[in-house]
């Protein structure tokens, strides 16, 4: 599922940068460009980011998937 229609960036990829160590809405605008054009993405990605931020390790790998 797309979360920002601007930048084209998927859910999948917000999983997986968290995953890889992004664990601010900052850094996912940096490292994605998420929330950094219209913003009605903002509430979508940082859903996403809680929800894989508070996983441990292993379940983040099984949340990316």
């Amino acid at each position: 599922m797309y979360v920002c229609i601007c930048q084209a960036v998927t859910e999948r990829q917000v999983r997986d940068a968290v995953q890889n160590g992004v664990q601010s809405m900052r850094a996912l605008r940096e490292h994605l460009g998420v929330a950094a054009e219209c913003g009605k993405c903002a509430r979508c990605a940082h859903g996403i980011l809680k929800e894989c931020r508070n996983c441990p390790r292993d379940e983040q790998a099984a949340c990316a998937a």
